[in-house]
């Protein structure tokens, strides 16, 4: 009996690992996808009026953005003006000519334009994503204290810009015989957690990872480290990544998920 459960065991900790590689495998595959972050080639804000922005080496002209009363226009040089939906509409508008696009961002009280490339450089020179051996360790249920009114938290991101984000509790879980506890935003089906711990800046990226997970269910939150991916802003200077509030910079060493990659343009 005691072999049938140790094999049992063993063919769990085999599908888990499989799991796990299986959906690192698909997360490359998104960020190396023709809209991924590594398509990032520029960002360019915008002033009110007309502006001209300065696109990439190469790039096509793609005419004029013009900025009123916090919307955009596009005056093309060879077609009728544009009215692009920015995404903060949820359905930004792209406008592509050749292997560019360009779309609309709102960032606080910034709007700017921006700007991929399929043939980016950072594509095609990308090496992959680098992570953690995979160790159940670090698959830990979490206790779920759900507030009675969901709180608001300010979020800042690397551009010095506050968010109001709701949130609707905070998970606590026990590790390395300590208690410990973060503080997600709520998205829908989802929730996200942004964090660093004492690994950040070392082993790890240094503006903090990410990681989601399912809504509770009894009372219990599952938190996956071995899917703690880094932001978008390790890829590409050209994000407007969340950083990691003050509750959810833990003290100790989460040895799992997605390690720092070389700086940009190293």
């Amino acid at each position: 009996m005691r072999g049938f459960f140790l094999a049992l065991l063993l063919a769990f900790s085999a599908d888990y690992q499989s799991d796990i590689e299986k959906w690192r495998a698909a997360e490359e595959a998104a960020l190396r996808a023709d809209d991924g972050w590594l398509t990032l080639a520029g960002l360019e804000w915008l002033q009110q009026g007309e502006n001209r922005i300065a696109m990439p080496k190469g790039a096509p002209d793609f005419g004029v953005f013009e900025l009123r009363d916090g919307k955009v226009t596009l005056h093309p040089p060879d077609a009728a003006p544009v009215e692009m939906r920015s995404d903060a509409s949820g359905r930004p508008t792209m406008i592509e000519r050749g292997s560019y696009s360009v779309t609309v961002i709102e960032r606080g009280k910034r709007i700017g334009i921006r700007i991929r490339n399929r043939n980016n450089p950072s594509r095609s020179e990308f090496h992959g994503m680098k992570w953690y051996p995979v160790q159940e360790t670090y698959h830990i249920v979490a206790r779920w204290e759900s507030y009675e009114k969901p709180k608001t938290i300010s979020i800042v991101n690397v551009l010095g810009d506050v968010s109001e984000e709701k949130s609707t509790g905070r998970a606590w879980f026990r590790f390395q015989g300590r208690e410990y506890s973060l503080e997600p935003i709520d998205q829908g089906a989802k929730l996200f957690f942004v964090f660093s711990d004492e690994t950040s800046g070392k082993e790890t990226y240094g503006g903090g990872r990410f990681l989601y997970a399912d809504r509770p269910k009894a009372g219990r939150v599952m938190l996956d480290f071995n899917k703690a991916v880094n932001p978008p802003c390790a890829f590409t200077p050209f994000a407007t990544c969340p950083l990691p509030p003050s509750q959810n910079r833990l003290r100790l060493r989460i040895e799992a998920g997605e390690l720092a990659l070389p700086p940009h343009g190293s």
